[in-house]
């Protein structure tokens, strides 16, 4: 692992614009439990996997029923307000200190990358501390409206205060398209990478999935792409990623950091 370590630290040295894609294994080392793992939310409660395919058809049907069932039941993630970022987190935003990482595509719906300090975050399956308009995908941070006193009322769902559409969370639920301003960012981001890292994510949920497979097609500038994850995925058995380093996120990345430092200070 050593020389991996070594190797992809001077290949973001060397980089113009890295981008990194994050999914559920970089915050399992926060504790937030994944959906589909031998100990996931899923795995053990199939009727919550059933629900979940049905919210967003529930959302576009009777918004007023899916706003009163999401506050009537708990978090299946549990407290995310408690869940702090790990030293991967921590790492990911120190490479965008260091001007080398400009951007993270994340799958995750914690906010852990922008608590470590992460300033340029996509969130792809957006963000479950905020609302969202599905017409003009406007957001609002959770705390811009007290949920409880409309419910109490019998006002929900949510408007949105812009354009006076019904609101729903901003988490992308199944069958939901990924909202149209970050799909197009994400794939301008891509477009411009000439580094990817890869942490955290078996890459086969889609259509994330398909990003690095579309920075492996392009031409121009050509994407060296890393993959920090626990375990083989598709991307390295379909030699999508150039390399893999195979480790925990909150392991492999500060070690990363560090030896990007000497290429950049001139140490060791």
């Amino acid at each position: 692992m050593d020389e991996l370590v070594k190797r992809a630290a001077k290949d973001l040295a060397q980089s113009n614009y890295a981008v990194a894609l994050t999914g559920a294994g970089i915050s399992t080392e926060s504790g937030i439990p994944d959906f589909r793992g031998p100990s996931g939310i899923w795995t053990k409660n199939p009727e919550a996997e059933r629900r979940a395919y049905q919210s967003y058809q529930k959302f576009l049907a009777n918004p007023k029923e899916y706003w009163e069932e999401r506050l009537s039941k708990p978090s299946y993630l549990g407290d995310l307000e408690k869940m702090k970022p790990n030293s991967g987190h921590y790492a990911l935003a120190e490479l965008e200190k260091m001007g080398i990482l400009k951007c993270v595509i994340a799958q995750n719906i914690d906010n852990l990358h922008q608590r470590a300090g992460s300033t340029n975050v996509l969130e792809y399956h957006g963000n479950a501390f905020k609302l969202r308009c599905v017409s003009c995908n406007t957001r609002y941070n959770l705390q811009e409206y007290n949920l409880e006193k409309l419910r109490e009322g019998g006002k929900l769902p949510p408007l949105c205060r812009k354009c006076g559409a019904e609101i729903k969370s901003d988490i992308v639920h199944f069958g939901e398209p990924i909202p149209a301003d970050v799909a197009n960012q994400s794939l301008q981001e891509i477009h411009k990478s000439d580094l990817m890292l890869i942490c955290g994510t078996s890459a086969v949920v889609y259509p994330f999935a398909s990003l690095p497979r579309i920075a492996r097609k392009k031409r121009t500038p050509v994407a060296t792409i890393i993959e920090i994850n626990a375990e083989p995925t598709p991307l390295t058995f379909q030699r999508i990623s150039d390399y893999l380093i195979q480790g925990k996120t909150g392991e492999v990345l500060p070690r990363i950091v560090d030896e990007v430092r000497k290429h950049i200070f001139g140490r060791g």
